[in-house]
């Protein structure tokens, strides 16, 4: 029988020693193994003491039989603490994988026990399989600290960006209450005192005073959307990416905003191999169910990051918009064009993750989508 599973994982002949950790504010649970043994050393650390974590290294290779200059491999799960714990065991020398908690197999009883100790062993033994080439969880691909840094800046303003707008839904409807009109956001504060209500007396003083407040935080978050489109226009030009994001910006319905989402959250570090990663990563891939007599599509995945799903598809509208005469709008028109506003929507996804596609062959090779149109010089 022919062994299809993957070999290439292995770290060696040599036994290793395996170690999976249970993250926690104050402590991380260590939970050791080998690829030659089924047993599972357990022992707790304080968080952050690579002290105590060096010398538990060096007694569970003693413990487990393991000589002294045995590889190590650790491996934890993708959370709060991001990526710095991986960085740091890469320094110490460590080979180490960070998994995606949603991938990893549980049992499908109504309850099951859950503590940290269980769940270290249960990483260990993951390890364990994935170390000898199986396929049993999703391993997340680490960014560099300065592609994760100039990250920051998109999503801080797609953060602020919620706020304000959150905010001006609240200014609105409070003056609404009173048949007061707001106008123009930052210029409200200045004439605040005359804004009157639908008899034409002053707005009542605890009313008056609540949206001053509000206003005053609505400036503020202003104030910061718009000096982060200015930091994020900084970081593109000094970033190795700066010439993808050229790229983008150069083609009809591709904004300043949407060419940094699409480099800096996927195109300029993933290192995709294929167009199905690139669709996986933005969760725009199908869901079929299969089984029997039974044949059905139950959506999208939504398994990637959203803000990368958000923007394709409202990429998806501008590029019907101002790329009309490209070869994807034209199948999409041909496809779904003529169907009700489902069939349209549904088309929409599907555009959006072909059009995801090619920009990325774009960015990363120059090759324009066909029938693309690009902006004047």
């Amino acid at each position: 029988m022919t062994d299809t599973t993957r070999r290439t994982e292995s770290i060696g002949s040599t036994p290793s020693l395996l170690m999976a950790l249970e993250l926690s504010q104050r402590r991380w649970k260590l939970a050791s193994t080998s690829e030659a043994t089924t047993t599972v050393r357990t022992r707790t650390i304080d968080a952050g003491d690579w002290r105590a974590f060096t010398e538990e290294v060096a007694r569970a290779k003693a413990r487990l039989g393991l000589r002294a200059d045995a590889a190590v491999v650790t491996c934890y799960e993708a959370g709060r603490d991001g990526f710095w714990i991986h960085r740091a065991l890469t320094r110490l020398g460590i080979k180490n994988v960070v998994l995606d908690a949603s991938s990893i197999e549980v049992p499908r009883r109504r309850r099951r026990v859950k503590t940290d100790r269980l769940d270290a062993i249960k990483l260990a033994h993951l390890l364990r399989r994935w170390v000898g080439g199986e396929r049993c969880c999703r391993v997340v691909r680490v960014p560099s600290e300065a592609a994760e840094d100039a990250r920051r800046p998109g999503r801080a303003r797609r953060t602020l960006v919620k706020t304000r707008t959150r905010l001006t839904n609240q200014i609105k409807s409070a003056l609404a209450t009173v048949g007061a009109a707001a106008g123009s956001l930052r210029t409200l504060g200045d004439r605040l005192a005359q804004v009157v209500q639908w008899d034409g007396q002053p707005l009542p003083s605890e009313l008056r005073a609540w949206v001053s407040d509000l206003v005053a935080q609505w400036t503020l978050c202003d104030r910061q959307v718009r000096a982060l489109a200015q930091t994020r226009r900084a970081v593109a030009e000094d970033a190795a990416t700066a010439e993808q994001v050229a790229r983008l910006e150069a083609l009809r319905a591709i904004g300043p905003t949407t060419a940094d989402t699409l480099v800096f959250e996927a195109f300029g570090w993933r290192g995709f191999r294929n167009g199905r990663e690139v669709g996986a990563v933005a969760g725009l891939t199908g869901t079929p169910a299969d089984s029997g007599d039974r044949r059905h599509e139950q959506g999208i995945s939504k398994a990637g990051v959203p803000a990368l799903r958000h923007v394709a598809i409202e990429l998806a509208w501008s590029w019907l918009r101002y790329q009309p005469r490209s070869e994807l709008s034209q199948w999409y028109q041909r496809r779904f064009g003529s169907g009700g506003p489902r069939a349209r929507r549904i088309g929409l996804v599907a555009l959006a993750r072909k059009l995801l596609i090619a920009l990325w062959r774009y960015a990363t090779t120059g090759v324009v989508p066909a029938g693309a149109a690009l902006r004047a010089p």
